[in-house]
Order: structure tokens, then sequence, then C-alpha cells
């Protein structure tokens, strides 16, 4: 140990996890260590030999408590690891007249623009950029610039804010994001480079220029820019590695950084080695003080506090030749459930250290940055190969347990959907009436001018609840059962087929019917399948009922062809599905017609024949009129389903919600009755039910959530509906589904037609 370092005094800027390994390599050099962080329980203040409680990034905040701080305590240097903290660092240095950089040439390696600026003069490659502060600012420089380009923050690290841009029809998304990461609203658009891309460490100290590890890294997730991982040492061909140290030299240079440490993102593209940017300081992301001492033997933090105390370094000859690799763990997207396995992981052969930053509970975020992702593994190994292979029993070994519902919202949703519909299938209007649909049929709209889908919603409309509150009081439940299976929701979702034909292959055939069969079982309820217009189809519908033991209901369509019906419904029962049934609205359905598939309507013993193709409880969907649901219960059906097929069959039919009283009235208590058509929400399944309905089907918002949010997006739709039917079950002050009541409804437009 030198003799001119010890007892000398060493302040440590940020007392996080990532400057730990900084503060007990100054402990054992037997300095005393101040660390400043504004977190009183940093895990760095609990192993200091002097606490400084203040935020890192108040720079006049710094200055003023360490110029108090050295009235009495003699302070020799200043240094920080891992965090953006340079010119907090600059700034102490140079008010204690400390060894380190200028505070002017700190403020150039944190900004990204006066980064650009001082890289270009100097001739340092870099791509092409401009400064942005305006979304103006954005289309002023398109140009020069081409795309693909990045958006990012001036003024953030850790990749926050940064993401790619491919053309304009996104630029405005990326400045609304990259905005939102900025501490000063500055941002930077610059040229997208392809190509590999390292870190690199490096020091500088009275002229002197030393690489100190250079790193693979590995950064996945467009349109962001995550670090999944990083490789050290790094892979690339030695003349590459030459070229890289040589621009990591003039870019330290043209930034002032002639004492201290330099961490660098250099991109090897097809023009050659380009800056991408280079901070004044140890890089973070566990290189400098995990990957690179593992892989190298070579203490780096001991260097930098050397040259932070006006020494030379010493010992940066490499004690052995290792590959240690960083690798990131993400755990699904919302609430953290459980976690298993760690401590097995842990003791993998190879495994050096685990790091989690998310506890059981937490509500994890799809991540768009390095600083959102759930955990890290250090791994040390021989050869790449073998420390890849621990990695993967890391991976196999770690479970994360979470409930992606807590991270979805209506908007995310809403965004997902339009951009996999696609503008011409479905815009996700905020109100889904009919009025202003992107497609008809095949797609997501209505037949016609739509008059049949507009007023599904239109009936509804003319209903309001009418509240009763000197009552007792009551606690309302949704339960319900269709058929004698128990529902915890009284709806269901509506029979849906089509993703390729309807939904501009938004999913395929199959992620549809389980990411629906899925969502309603998870929440209580059921989905109900079509067999759809394809005449192989319905064997995709039935896989995906397998896979839920045969928990949902599949609806055929009328075919004339009736042997094809027997063998969907014979292949349906050996999948033990819950129910089947036949659309018989769907006659002369527009895509029948273009696949050519012949389709019939029958009478009441044609019908009553192909009920008894099966011993299955058997539904009848598309009923009308009284007269068809009386002849529905003479031909043994056990339920119908009052529907005008959403408006895709027939331009000028009545809403559902117009025609169902008075089925009701004349089927009676005989047979279950269910309806769809315009239902929005928790308060429409209550007026669907005050109509007359045992049940509710839902239809395109299920279908929209599905491609929106998967199976979380089915329960989160469900979740709200529930909830509203739930709440006005309470404000009219019933208990049950069974006791909603026509009374509770008030009729706001009397039509001249009996309702």
């Amino acid at each position: 140990m030198s003799k001119k370092v010890v007892g000398k005094t060493i302040l440590i800027v940020g007392g996080g996890l990532l400057q730990v390994p900084i503060i007990q390599t100054a402990k054992t050099m037997q300095l005393r260590t101040i660390v400043a962080d504004m977190n009183p329980q940093a895990p760095g203040l609990k192993i200091c030999d002097i606490q400084m409680i203040m935020s890192t990034k108040d720079i006049e905040g710094m200055v003023r408590e360490s110029k108090r701080l050295a009235a009495t305590t003699k302070v020799d240097g200043v240094i920080t690891a891992g965090t953006d903290a340079s010119m907090t660092v600059a700034a102490v240095a140079n008010a204690l007249d400390l060894p380190g950089i200028r505070f002017v040439d700190a403020e150039a390696a944190s900004n990204k623009v006066k980064m650009r600026e001082r890289l270009k003069k100097a001739g340092v490659p870099i791509p092409g950029f401009a400064p942005i502060w305006s979304l103006q600012d954005t289309r002023d420089a398109l140009e020069f610039l081409k795309f693909p380009l990045v958006m990012k923050p001036a003024d953030n690290m850790g990749a926050r804010g940064v993401v790619k841009v491919n053309n304009r029809e996104e630029l405005q998304a990326a400045f609304k994001h990259a905005k939102k990461y900025s501490p000063t609203g500055e941002m930077i658009l610059e040229e997208y480079m392809p190509g590999p891309e390292v870190s690199v460490d490096a020091l500088a100290w009275d002229g002197n220029f030393a690489i100190t590890g250079i790193a693979d890294r590995i950064i996945e997730r467009e349109p962001y820019f995550i670090e999944m991982g990083h490789n050290m040492p790094s892979s690339l061909p030695e003349s590459v590695l030459q070229e890289i140290e040589d621009v990591m030299f003039r870019g330290m240079k043209a930034l002032g950084i002639r004492r201290g440490a330099g961490k660098g993102d250099i991109k090897v593209t097809p023009d050659g080695v380009k800056v991408g940017e280079i901070a004044a300081r140890l890089s973070g992301g566990f290189m400098s003080a995990f990957t690179f001492p593992l892989s190298s033997g070579i203490n780096l933090n001991r260097a930098a506090i050397l040259i932070a105390l006006g020494e030379e370094p010493d010992n940066l000859e490499p004690l052995h030749k290792k590959v240690s690799i960083e690798r990131a763990l993400l755990a699904p997207k919302g609430k953290l459930l459980s976690i298993e396995g760690l401590d097995e992981a842990k003791k993998i052969d190879g495994v050096t250290d685990i790091f989690l930053f998310h506890k059981i509970g937490d509500i994890i975020p799809e991540p768009t940055n390095n600083i959102e992702k759930t955990g890290h593994v250090i791994v040390t190994a021989d050869t790449l190969s073998q420390a890849e292979k621990i990695f993967e029993s890391v991976l196999s070994t770690v479970k994360f347990g979470s409930d992606e519902l807590y991270s979805i919202s209506e908007k995310e949703i809403a965004q997902n959907a339009r951009a996999r519909f696609g503008k011409e299938i479905c815009w996700v209007c905020r109100i889904c009436d009919g009025t202003d649909c992107a497609s008809g049929v095949p797609g997501m709209g209505g037949v016609g001018r739509m008059r049949t889908f507009q007023d599904n919603i239109k009936a509804l409309e003319e209903y309001s609840l009418l509240p009763r509150y000197i009552r007792d009081h009551v606690s309302a439940s949704s339960a319900a059962d269709f058929l004698g299976i128990p529902l915890a929701s009284s709806f269901m979702a509506a029979p849906m087929t089509g993703a390729i034909t309807n939904m501009n292959g938004a999913m395929d055939e199959y992620t549809l019917a389980y990411t629906l069969l899925e969502g309603c079982l998870a929440s209580g309820t059921i989905a109900w399948l079509g067999d759809g217009a394809s005449p192989e189809k319905y064997l995709v519908m039935l896989d995906a009922l397998s896979k839920v033991n045969g928990k949902g209901i599949l609806i055929c369509k009328p075919r004339e062809d009736e042997e094809l019906l027997k063998e969907r419904f014979r292949e349906a029962e050996e999948r033990g599905i819950l129910a089947l049934g036949m659309d018989i609205d769907a006659v002369n359905f527009r895509t029948m017609v273009q696949k050519k598939i012949p389709s019939i309507t029958r009478n009441r013993d044609a019908l009553a024949r192909v009920r008894s193709f099966t011993r299955l409880p058997f539904v009848l969907k598309g009923i009308m009129s009284p007269e068809d649901a009386i002849l529905a219960v003479e031909i043994g059906a056990d339920a119908i389903v009052v529907s005008n097929h959403g408006g895709r069959v027939l331009d000028d039919m009545p809403g559902t919600a117009r025609v169902l009283p008075k089925i009701r009235e004349a089927v009676g208590s005989r047979i279950h009755v269910s309806v769809d058509g315009g239902v929005r929400s928790g308060e429409d399944v209550f007026k669907m039910h005050a109509l007359g309905a045992d049940t509710v089907l839902v239809g395109r918002p299920m279908a929209i959530s599905a491609v929106g949010g998967g199976v979380a997006g089915v329960r989160y739709l469900i979740g709200q509906y529930t909830d509203g039917l739930v709440q006005s079950m309470n404000t009219v002050g019933v208990s049950k589904i069974s006791e909603i009541k026509r009374e509770f409804l008030f009729r706001k437009k009397e039509e001249n037609s009996e309702s």
C-alpha cells in the first residue's frame, strides 16, 4: 500500500449499490471515506466513515456541504462511479482545489448536445445530429437528417427516453417519450448508427491515457435501447479494438477529460467507429466494479481513486484472462407475486452475483430503459460459451410470477390495438358506436351504412338507470349461471373469429381464440368461439378449447351440408366443451358468400334434427322475433341469443335492446335468454338484464381488448364491466342479477313502435 495515500480522505459522490465497491476499495486502501447520498438508507452510507446527506444532483448543495466539511476535515479527492454525477464531482473538485477536470468540461461530457458539438469541432467521428427543443425543431432537422433516427434527452443516462424513429409518423410519439425523461426539456435527434456497440472504460492522468476495459454490449427491444447485458472482454478483432481505442482517446481529449475516468459507448458502424457518447466517470452497468475486475484481476476502482487523489495508478497489468458477463433479468410486467429459485441460482458454479431491484408486490412496467430491469446476473468462466451456458442455467432456475393485469391500462390497450389493426381495419374509437368505422365486412364494422350496428348502441342509450336510495343497504353480486355453468359475472365473450379476414392478421386465429378463452376463465366467466367461414377453421377453435379443457362454447355456421355439422358436433363433444350452437342469422353472411360456403335457413323440423346431432346443451343465436324464440323452445334448444350479428348481416334491423323485452315475454322462463349487441359498459349489461336477459354477450370490446392487451386486456375489460355492473346494482338496491327489473330503467325517448 502506498504510504502517500494512507490516512487521506476521499469524498465519494453516491452511496447506492453501484458505489459500494468503490467505497469498499477506498477502505481497503486505508482511506477515510465520506459518502454523499440523499437516501439515509443507502447501503454506502452504512459502511463509510462520514455521512453527507445530500442529493448528488444538487450541485450547489454539494459544493456548500463539501466546503463546510472541508473547514474541519481535509478532503484530498472526490470521485464517483456508476452514476451520472460528473458535474457534481467537477464542481466540488474545483471548489476545494482538488485533482479533477473543469466544470465546463464535465458539463460537456454530461450534455449530449454540448458533447456532440465538441466532438464535431475536434473531428471525432459522430453521427449527424440536431439539438431539439420543439416538434418544429424535429421537422426542421429532417432537411439534413435521414431516417432511421434516434431521439433522446440531452441530459439523462441509462437509455431513459431514448427511442428509435423509423419515419415521420413516429416523430411526435418519440418526441413526447424523450421529453418525459428530460430534466431540462432539451433533446437531441441524431442518425441511427447500425452495427455492434461496445462499452469502454479508460483512465487519464498527467498526459497519459489507458484503456481499462472494452465490453461488447447486447442491445435489444427496439424501438427502445435496453442493454440486456455485456461480455468482457470484447470479441471484436484487434484492428477494430485499436480503432475504438484511438477514437476514445480523441474523444476524451476533445471533452477535456485529462485527469480521471472516461466511459464511452462506441459504435462500430459500416462507415467506421463512431462515438455514441463519452462520460467523465467510470462505467455503471456492473462493468467497472464487477465484470472488468473479474475478467482481468485489476481493481479499476483503486486506480481511479489514486488518480482522484493526484497520484499515478498502479497495477494496471492483467493478473489473469477470464470471461465475465452481465445479463439482465426481466420479470413479466405486472404485479410481482413470486420469486422462486434465487438461492439455488446463486449456488450455481460460475455465478458471482445476482442483484434484484424488484421485490414481491412491486408493479413492474414493460421496460423502456436500463433502469427498469428486474435484476442482473454476473457470471465468470473461462470462455464466453461456458459463461452463457451458466446464465441459461440461472434463467431456468429463477422464476418470476407476475399478474400482468396490474400494469395495463385502457389507454395502452387502445394504442396497442390501433397499431396492430392498422388504419384500414379499426381506429379503436373512444366510443365504439359504428358512426365512424374504418372498415365494414370483412373488417370490424357493419354492413352498408352500419345502421344496425349504430342502432344497437342507440337502443341502449335511450335508457337511463333510476336510483333508489331510501332502502336497506345491499352488497351486490355479479354472479350468475349459464345452463348450470357458474359465472363470476353475468356476461361472456361473444363468439368471434376472423383474425386474418376481419382483423388484418392482428393476431392469428389460435392466439385470438386462446386469449379470449384464457382471459374469460381467469375472470370467472367463459368465452364463446365461432367456427368461421373457412371449412377447417373449427379445428383451430377446438385446439384452443382443448387447451382450456373444453371450458368454452362453439357456435357453428348454418351450413347446408349436415355432415359438416355432425363432424363439428362430434369432435366438439370429444373435446369436452360446455355447449354447442348455431348462429342461424349467418345465412348469406358476406364472408360465407365470398368463400362460396353454402348455408341455408331451416324450418322447425330441420332444426330439431340438427339439435338431435349432439347431447350437449344447444344454443340458437340470431333470434330477433318472439316467433323464432318460441320455435327455438319447441325444437329443444337450451338457450337463445337475441342478436343481429353486430350489424354485420343486414343494414336495417332494430337494435337488440328494442326486441329483447317482447322475446322475453314470449318465452317466459322456459328457456335461457342471452343477448348481444352494443354492450359497451357494465351499465349496459345492467340494462340488458332489466330488459329481460339472463346473461349478456360482449363482442367488439372483447376483441379489441384481446388484440391490444392479450389475456390481461380481456381481464381488464371484464373487471371494468363488472365494476360498472355492481355499481349499477348497488345504486338501485339489488343484490342479485335475478332481482334486476325493468322498473329500474327510465326511458328517455319514447318510440312509436312497441318495445
